[in-house]
């Protein structure tokens, strides 16, 4: 069962905010996933994600072949798993747009090079787990569940649509 509303939309969005890196999943030509990870680059989230890559990366042959991807993402009590369609992208102005030192530190060249490349995901579905409090509280969530025999609290856990 997925959930498609505006409400579930800004709730990924607020478990995507402050992640700093996913795991971009590939299909390799032989049918296996290879998983690779990634700098999010920092945009208002929108169903869409951003990555730089260079642009004879040969994972990039995976994407032309393949198109459909998966993105995980997760810090602390908080797992996001996004799938989608990804696709080469050359346009310089939002290569600028993008553009920050982190990148610059891994793409010398220049977002005006066209050897850098963008790699935007266009978001399907996000299915997310978001645990209260911290490690801590969800370990303790566990203990106690061992010990009344009850099922523990592991916090919220939605399929998004997105839009």
């Amino acid at each position: 069962m997925t959930t498609d509303s505006p409400d579930a939309t800004r709730k990924v969005a607020e478990l995507m905010k402050g992640q700093k890196f996913g795991f971009l999943t590939t299909t390799m030509p032989d049918g296996r996933l290879t998983s690779r990870p990634m700098a999010l680059q920092e945009v208002e989230f929108d169903g869409d994600l951003w990555f730089f890559a260079e642009h004879d990366a040969p994972w990039l042959a995976h994407i032309t072949a393949s198109p459909q991807v998966n993105v995980g993402v997760g810090s602390g009590g908080t797992w996001i798993s996004l799938t989608g369609t990804a696709r080469v992208v050359g346009d310089v102005a939002k290569k600028k747009e993008l553009w920050n030192s982190g990148v610059e530190a891994w793409l010398p060249q220049g977002p005006e090079d066209p050897s850098v490349v963008l790699v935007k995901v266009d978001g399907d579905t996000a299915e997310y787990w978001d645990s209260p409090g911290n490690r801590l509280a969800t370990a303790l969530s566990f203990v106690k569940a061992k010990a009344t025999g009850a099922r523990p609290d592991t916090g919220e856990k939605d399929v998004v649509d997105l839009p």
